[in-house]
């Protein structure tokens, strides 16, 4: 089955929305004690998607050329 733009876009924005969510929850798990709850998701939640959405683009990027 050959990638179409919709499901590559569709899994470049799934992942960005998973990175999100898993560096807001890190960002609590890791910084809470220390910065505040608040202060360490809304950091968790910017800083996460930087290398969690290039990661997924280079992974179906990979994907797409390899299958």
């Amino acid at each position: 089955m050959d990638p179409t733009v919709g499901s590559i876009l569709l899994a470049i924005l799934l992942g960005a929305a998973a990175s999100t969510v898993g560096g807001a929850l890190g960002g609590l798990a890791a910084g809470a004690k220390v910065i505040g709850r608040e202060l360490a998701m809304i950091m968790g939640a910017f800083y996460g998607p930087l290398a969690g959405t290039t990661g997924v683009i280079v992974g179906v990027l990979a994907a797409a050329w390899l299958f």
